[in-house]
């Protein structure tokens, strides 16, 4: 089953936790100097939030699968929306160790697709994706017309 995913860039944790929390009713389940996440099942959610980017607002949307068929059922899709895809793999992300991809929808906002596979201790670094990358900009650096995959790396 998918879980819905929305990553916020805040400039100061602490007072966006309280407001957070009070929202949703419940405390972080992960909460570490520079990010937090609630793992909501009504609505079922991955919201985090992180100090780790220069501006505040969204960062990515997502889904987050439970396994790695569902990964590959949504690469499929994303191919078939003739979008590039920016294939991780097995990597280490946001205190977590996952398997995934990125895309970017017309506009340009990134879309995160990941199967958590364990926590880490450490957040990573931030994916390879342009900040200001269109589809059409990704397909020119891949060199393909449009289905193909480069290797990124978020750690």
């Amino acid at each position: 089953m998918k879980r819905f995913h929305v990553h916020l860039s805040v400039q100061d944790l602490e007072p966006n936790i309280r407001f957070y929390s009070t929202l949703f009713g419940h405390e972080p389940s992960r909460q570490e100097a520079d990010y937090a996440k609630w793992m909501l099942d009504d609505p079922r959610i991955n919201f985090a939030i992180s100090t780790r980017s220069a501006s505040s607002g969204l960062d990515h949307f997502g889904f987050q699968m439970d396994d790695n068929e569902e990964l590959d059922q949504l690469r499929e899709r994303a191919r078939c929306a003739n979008t590039a895809i920016l294939d991780e793999g097995a990597t280490q992300c946001c205190y977590a160790s996952s398997n995934k991809h990125w895309l970017m929808d017309p506009q340009g906002l990134p879309w995160e697709h990941f199967v958590t596979m364990g926590d880490i201790r450490h957040f990573g670094t931030e994916p390879a994706l342009p900040e200001t990358a269109k589809p059409e900009t990704l397909h020119a650096q891949e060199g393909s017309s449009g289905n193909g995959t480069s290797k990124a790396c978020c750690g």
